[in-house]
């Protein structure tokens, strides 16, 4: 190229010149054609992948102890959280609910234990518990068997009295929010 800008300067092959100048432009353009196509087909993979979480499929985790019910899961596991449906301290087997408020507290966490097993997860994954009661007095009761359940650090939780239950004999019901 040197050797053709001294001929150009002495008035020699400018059209040579020119014409080497123009093959040069055209094969950056193209090289500079590809980097921008490679440069668009990352930025596609990327949010392509970036997307997969928004269409991540919803599981339903249906222990085998579980009775099955057909308008709700016990539990959907979608993107790595399991929501678990609110459980009852009702004893699996026999479907009553037990007459001892700190037993019903306990079967109730049991069947939640039983739910994340299944999910492949323990209490320790658990993020958040809604708590519903139908006593408010029965709060400190209550929070003495979850307390020996849920170790420190505690999810974070919320605890709401409520008039009644789904079960007229239940007076709790329990749902939590867990992560791996």
């Amino acid at each position: 190229m040197l050797l053709q800008i001294a001929r150009a300067k002495t008035g020699e092959g400018v059209a040579g010149l020119a014409g080497t100048m123009q093959r040069r432009a055209l094969c950056c353009t193209r090289k500079e054609g590809r980097v921008t196509l490679t440069v668009m087909r990352h930025t596609l993979c990327a949010l392509l992948l970036l997307s997969l979480p928004a269409i991540a499929a919803k599981k339903p985790i249906v222990p085998q102890e579980i009775p099955a019910n057909a308008n709700f899961s016990p539990a959907i596991l979608a993107d790595g959280t399991l929501y678990v449906s609110g459980q009852i301290g009702q004893d699996l087997k026999s479907k009553q609910v037990p007459a001892d408020f700190e037993t019903e507290v306990k079967t109730c966490l049991n069947n939640i234990g039983i739910i994340l097993k299944a999910a492949g997860m323990t209490y320790k994954d658990v993020v958040s518990v809604q708590v519903y009661l139908t006593d408010m007095d029965l709060f400190p009761r209550m929070n003495a068997v979850y307390t020996s359940v849920f170790s420190e650090p505690r999810p974070a939780r919320t605890t709401v009295g409520v008039t009644k239950l789904g079960n007229a004999a239940a007076h709790i019901e329990i749902t939590v929010t867990a992560r791996k």
